[in-house]
């Protein structure tokens, strides 16, 4: 049986308790968990290595998890951030979210729904050399759409989609978007139509392949996104 690759996951939570919570809950899935009260203190961990998930809390002694999201190194290196907060008002989580979150949380944190966003990193995780069904076990879809790309300067691109699926693509453009770069994605179906959603690259990877995440995808674009899987 195969099973999902285990992340190491940052969490970045200034309450003992509840950081202690989410350790033990995401530890028993099988990840690398690390514990830190300060966003200061994160980007002192960061400095050792990069995890492949952030749990981070919005309120903080000190730097805040925005102004944290805010910063550019945190920014380029395009590691899935969940934002969770008991306090943030919601321009602070469409904030968030432009940033370039994957999901905003409000505390108390329902363990499965952290759960289930966790599984989204994991599917980025396994990389471009994980076996197929081991994806498609978590709801990826190999497609190839035509998809055209443009930065938030006007700059274009256009290339293809090669999987798919509900939080985000795997593509290839020309010219390539480093990692960090928030994209408008025209995407073509089949029937002629199109799908228009807003992605953030995440990852490149070696043979030029792309990974972004959806920003502002709605379930209903999603299913038809997934509609257009081959086998």
């Amino acid at each position: 049986m195969t099973t999902a690759p285990a992340l190491r996951v940052l969490i970045v939570e200034d309450e003992p308790e509840l950081g202690a919570v989410f350790r033990d809950y995401i530890a028993g899935r099988g990840h690398q968990v690390a514990v830190v009260g300060a966003a200061e203190a994160a980007l002192e961990r960061l400095g050792a290595g990069w995890p492949h998930a952030i749990v981070l809390d919005v309120k903080l002694p000190g730097m805040s998890g925005v102004d944290f999201m805010r910063l550019a190194p945190v920014r380029e290196a395009g590691v899935p951030v969940i934002v969770v907060s008991g306090h943030a008002t919601e321009r602070q989580a469409r904030e968030c979210l432009r940033l370039g979150a994957i999901e905003f949380l409000a505390k108390p944190v329902p363990l499965d729904v952290l759960g289930a966003v966790l599984q989204h990193a994991e599917v980025f995780a396994a990389g471009a050399t994980a076996p197929r069904h081991e994806r498609r076990g978590a709801g990826r879809v190999p497609v190839a759409l035509p998809v055209r790309a443009v930065t938030e300067k006007g700059k274009p691109a256009a290339g293809l989609v090669v999987e798919a699926s509900a939080a985000g693509v795997r593509l290839k453009l020309e010219p390539a978007f480093r990692v960090g770069t928030p994209l408008r994605l025209t995407i073509a179906l089949s029937g002629g139509v199109s799908l228009e959603v807003v992605a953030l690259i995440i990852r490149a990877d070696a043979d030029g392949t792309l990974a972004a995440w959806f920003l502002d995808i709605t379930p209903a674009d999603a299913d038809r996104l997934l509609s257009q899987g081959g086998p």
